[in-house]
C-alpha cells in the first residue's frame, strides 16, 4: 500500500511539474543552448528520483555527448572520450560539408538521454521546439547533416555505456546490512536496504580502477569512552544537540537529498530536491555564465565536472561497502541515547566515507583548475527547490561548507568527512594532472 501511495505521489510530481511553455526563448546558437538543456536533464532527473551515482552516470554521458559533437568548433578542443577508458573512435564530420554543431551537440545529448532516464516524454516538446528553431535558421541540407552527425555520436557514446556493467548491477543481489558490531544496518525511518551497493563495479571512466584513490582505513570500531570512534560519534551527538541557527541554514543549505521521505501520521509524501551532482553541475554552469564562456568552453566544464562527479562516486561506493562502518544514528542509540536523532534523514548506504564530501572536493579541484583559486560565485542552483541561495568567495570554501554540513547533520562523522574530502582532491587531481590537456590559452 506504502508503495502504491508514494508512486501516486510521483506521478502527481510529475504532472505538475511540466513546463507550462515549451517554446524555445533563447537563441540556439549560444551557450544558452546547453544550459537549457542541461536544465531540463536535471528536471527529470529529479522527478525520476534517480540516486545520486546513477544521476552522476547520466551527466557524464549526456555532457561528453554534446561535448565530442560540439569540439569541433574550435580546432584547440581536442576529444575527450580518447582519454578515458573504453570509449570507441568518435565519427568526424566531413571537413567539405557544412554543420550546425550546435544542433548536432543537441541532437547527441538528447539521443542519449532517451536512453538513459524514464521520462522521455516531458523531454519531448522541448527538444521538438529546439530542433525547429534550428530548422527555420538553415537549409534543409545542413540541418539533415547536423542531425545524422549528433546521432552518430550518441550511438558511440551509448556503445560505451552499454559496456559498463550497469545493466548487470541492476540484476545483482540486495544488500540487507551487517549485524557484525560496526557495521552498517538500515535506518529510520523507513530501513531501507543500501543503495547502489555494487557502483564500485561500474567500469571507470578515467581512474584504472575504482579502488585507485581509496581513502586510509576507518578508526576501528569501539564502544570505549576513550577510543576514536566513540569520540566522534560523541562529537556528532553532541553538535546535534547544540546546532546553531547558522549551522541549520548550512544544513539545509547542503541537504541535496533527491528523496526525503516525510511522515505524517498514517501519510507519507516525498520531499524531492536536487542530488549531490546536479548541485555540482549547476555550480558548473554558474560559473561558466560568470566568464561568458563560450559554448564549446562551457561544454567541456560540464563535462570535465561531470567526469569528476562519476569518477568520486564510483570511488567513494567502493570504499563505503568495503567498510560497511555504521552510521551515527545507529551507534548513538544504541550506546548513547536511544532516543536521539539527528537533523538531516540518514541515506540508505554505510558511513565511511562521506560522498557529498568526496564529489564536492573532486568537482571543486576540477573547477578551480578551470577558474582559479579565488573564484567567487552566487550560487543559486538550488534556489527553485529550497529556496536558498548564496555568495561564495571560491569552489573549495563551497566544498568545505557541504563536507562539515554532514557533520552538522548527524549523518557522518568527522572521519568520514575527512576521509571523503581527501578521496575527493584525489580523485580530482588525477583527472587535473592527467586528462586536462587542451590547449591552455583557449579560454
Amino acid at each position: 500500500m506504502k508503495q502504491i501511495f508514494v508512486t501516486m505521489i510521483l506521478c502527481g510530481l510529475i504532472f505538475s511539474c511540466k513546463q507550462g511553455s515549451n517554446k524555445v526563448p533563447f537563441e540556439v546558437n549560444s551557450s544558452t543552448l546547453l544550459h537549457q538543456n542541461q536544465e531540463q536533464l536535471n528536471q527529470v532527473i529529479i522527478y525520476d528520483v534517480f540516486t545520486p551515482p546513477v544521476a552522476s552516470r547520466i551527466y557524464a554521458y549526456t555532457s561528453l555527448a554534446f561535448y565530442e559533437a560540439v569540439r569541433f568548433q574550435n580546432p584547440a578542443y581536442p576529444s575527450l572520450t580518447k582519454q578515458l577508458n573504453d570509449f570507441p573512435e568518435m565519427p568526424l564530420p566531413d571537413t567539405s560539408l557544412k554543420y550546425n554543431y550546435n544542433l548536432a551537440a543537441t541532437r547527441a545529448f538528447f539521443d542519449v538521454t532517451h536512453k538513459v532516464v524514464f521520462s522521455i516524454d516531458s523531454l519531448k516538446a522541448y527538444e521538438n521546439s529546439v530542433f525547429e528553431t534550428f530548422r527555420a535558421s538553415m537549409d534543409e541540407d545542413e540541418y539533415k547533416l547536423s542531425m545524422a552527425f549528433g546521432q552518430s555520436v550518441a550511438i558511440k557514446i551509448l556503445e560505451r555505456a552499454g559496456t559498463d556493467n550497469y545493466k548487470q548491477t541492476r540484476g545483482m543481489p540486495k544488500y540487507l546490512g551487517n549485524n557484525d558490531d560496526g557495521k552498517w544496518q538500515p535506518t529510520s525511518p523507513d530501513y531501507m536496504d543500501g543503495v547502489e551497493p555494487y557502483w564500485g563495479k561500474i567500469k571507470p571512466f578515467f581512474l584504472d580502477s575504482s579502488s585507485q584513490c581509496m581513502p586510509p582505513a576507518p578508526p576501528k570500531f569501539s564502544t570505549d569512552k576513550n577510543s576514536e570512534f566513540y569520540k566522534d560519534a560523541m562529537e556528532v551527538y553532541t553538535i546535534g544537540n547544540n546546532l546553531t541557527d547558522s549551522q541549520k541554514s548550512i544544513i539545509r543549505y547542503w541537504d541535496d537529498n533527491p528523496f526525503v521521505m516525510e511522515h505524517s501520521g498514517h501519510m507519507m509524501f516525498a520531499n524531492k530536491k536536487i542530488t549531490p551532482g546536479g548541485h555540482w553541475m549547476g555550480i558548473a554552469g554558474i560559473a561558466a555564465k560568470k566568464v561568458n564562456a563560450d559554448i564549446v568552453k562551457t561544454s567541456e566544464v560540464y563535462a570535465l565536472t561531470s567526469i569528476a562527479l562519476i569518477e568520486s562516486f564510483i570511488s567513494c561506493w567502493e570504499a563505503k561497502y568495503n567498510t560497511e562502518v555504521i552510521r551515527p544514528i545507529t551507534f548513538i542509540n544504541k550506546f548513547i541515547d536511544n532516543r536521539w536523532e539527528p537533523f538531516l534523514q540518514t541515506p540508505p548506504f554505510p558511513e565511511y566515507p562521506s560522498g557529498h564530501s568526496a564529489i564536492s572536493a573532486a568537482a571543486s579541484t576540477v573547477l578551480t583548475n578551470i577558474f582559479g583559486d579565488n573564484f567567487s560565485f552566487h550560487d543559486d542552483s538550488d534556489k527553485k527547490y529550497i529556496g536558498m541561495e548564496k555568495d561564495f568567495p571560491s569552489f573549495y570554501s563551497a566544498a568545505t561548507e557541504a563536507a562539515i554540513s554532514r557533520v552538522y547533520g548527524g549523518i557522518h562523522y568527522t572521519s568520514g568527512m575527512e576521509a571523503g574530502i581527501v578521496q575527493g582532491k584525489q580523485v580530482g587531481k588525477q583527472i587535473v594532472n592527467n586528462l586536462i590537456e587542451r590547449d591552455t590559452a583557449v579560454q
